[in-house]
């Protein structure tokens, strides 16, 4: 499909929202040219002072303009734009989009802009259904969410920060999976030599915050899957989080512990410990059959009796998490998960929207995946909201992705009284977050300017222990980043 920005600079977000429409369409873009394939997207301006778009899809075209306002900021401009491309997508589409107009990723952002600027719960209803055109039902999520965040954004102090670790071993790779985790099968023998040097990396972290006076607030340790450890390994690492880093004033300490044929009873001892209060056991299905063609290698049956082992040892919260559209998955299978993982009582549930990325083994056949899932996973997610407040769950963040069916959403649901913290800092970017371990990507948010500024450590293991020293170099922009 050609998609084709006629005089005019505001390619990004035009793009976003045609690739709202037609997931399943490679695009191919042109600039200031005339239609040169069947299928075709148009967003210009025409030299009489009217912006337009033109959708011929299949046969089926529109056409919309509108007059550009006199001395129209680029802001404007891009906006009018971007309401003419909606609007013919939608007139030859026939639908239109739950989330409107909103491509990005943090819409609780423009509510929490809103609100402190001192609007109205109407006025920021009509903005939302009116301008950006997202319908009643997400905006009723959108503003539960968002002041569920409010309180916990209001909890974090000038100096906070929180601390991510990176595990990026697992069993065996998910399809749907692009981060950065390799199977333990083909890396067992990175794993002693990444913890070592893990270990140093905690510990050269822990000078420089502590240079710094900052407090630790939250950590997290994911991956991957960090249960793929084993309990001494996890002994190893959890006691230098320990014996480097102030815990006194944690509020939250997650482990994850997704995958249920990588969870011992030993373990899960050595986590609660070592100050883990909250882990996740992540089913992502309860269905069999599915499972075993995401490329789990364990049954639902062993997440129940994760789940059981890990209520015996105490933990205060737990999370499960559950993807909708998930291949080979249906509405009823999917509602039967969703009854199974509230019937136990988890104190936190997490609904994900499948995401189809390019580094995930599924989006080699992201077509076909799109088809078949967008035909269902509308009716998954909307069900979700009401079937969890009628258990005593309510949403408390939610995030988007680009490459999601349906363009739908991820949310957290909680009990009362067990918000996840560190979610709601890393996805509102409230304070620094300091990432260790192959993969970490950290990201300093400076206390007086509001400054964000990105670290990265490389993304492999292998590289991640070969070029370790650079990374602990790449540390010290920590120290003169918080001094400037």
């Amino acid at each position: 499909m050609q998609l084709i920005i006629d005089n005019h600079k505001h390619r990004y977000e035009i793009e976003n929202i045609a690739r709202m429409f037609f997931h399943d369409h490679k695009f191919k873009v042109d600039f200031d040219v005339d239609p040169s394939e069947k299928n075709y997207i148009i967003s210009g301006i025409r030299k009489d002072n009217l912006a337009y778009a033109v959708v011929n899809i299949d046969r089926r075209a529109n056409y919309v303009q509108d007059e550009i306002p006199k001395n129209a900021t680029d802001d404007e401009l891009e906006w009018l734009l971007c309401t003419l491309m909606y609007k013919a997508l939608c007139n030859v589409s026939g639908k239109t989009q739950p989330w409107g107009m909103l491509t990005g990723v943090r819409p609780t952002r423009l509510v929490h802009r809103m609100l402190d600027s001192g609007e109205s719960i109407e006025n920021i209803r009509n903005k939302f259904i009116n301008d950006y055109k997202i319908n009643d039902e997400k905006f009723r999520l959108l503003y539960q969410s968002a002041s569920c965040e409010r309180e916990i954004i209001k909890s974090s102090n000038e100096n906070d920060f929180s601390l991510y670790i990176s595990i990026p071993f697992c069993p065996s790779r998910c399809n749907y999976c692009s981060f950065v985790s390799q199977s333990v099968e083909k890396m067992d023998e990175l794993i002693a030599p990444y913890i070592q040097k893990l270990i140093q990396e905690i510990k050269d972290a822990a000078k420089i915050v502590n240079k710094l006076n900052l407090n630790l607030k939250t950590v997290y340790i994911g991956g991957g899957t960090p249960t793929t450890l084993s309990a001494n390994e996890l002994l190893k690492l959890m006691s230098a989080v320990k014996e480097n880093f102030n815990l006194n004033s944690v509020i939250e300490y997650t482990v994850e512990a997704g995958r249920a044929d990588t969870i011992t009873k030993e373990k899960l001892e050595v986590i609660k410990s070592l100050g883990a209060d909250r882990i996740s056991i992540n089913p992502q299905t309860f269905n069999d059959d599915v499972l075993a063609r995401i490329g789990r290698k364990h049954t639902a049956q062993q997440v129940l009796d994760a789940y059981k082992m890990a209520n015996e040892v105490g933990f205060k919260c737990i999370n499960m998490d559950l993807i909708a559209g998930l291949e080979g998955d249906s509405v009823d299978s999917f509602m039967s998960s969703l009854q199974t993982a509230i019937s136990l009582e988890p104190q936190n549930i997490t609904v994900h929207t499948l995401t189809v990325k390019r580094a995930a083994d599924l989006s080699e056949n992201f077509e076909e995946v799109f088809k078949k899932g967008e035909n269902s996973v509308d009716t998954m997610v909307s069900a979700c909201p009401q079937t969890l407040a009628l258990s005593g769950y309510h949403p408390y963040y939610m995030y988007r992705q680009k490459g999601t069916l349906s363009n739908l959403e991820n949310v957290g649901y909680s009990k009362e009284g067990f918000d996840g913290y560190y979610n709601v800092f890393i996805m509102d970017e409230i304070h620094s977050i300091i990432a260790l371990g192959a993969g970490g990507v950290t990201k300093l948010v400076h206390p007086k300017t509001k400054e964000i500024k990105r670290i990265y450590n490389y993304k492999f293991p292998i590289e991640y222990i070969r070029d370790f020293e650079n990374i602990i170099n790449r540390k010290q922009e920590v120290i003169e980043f918080y001094e400037k």
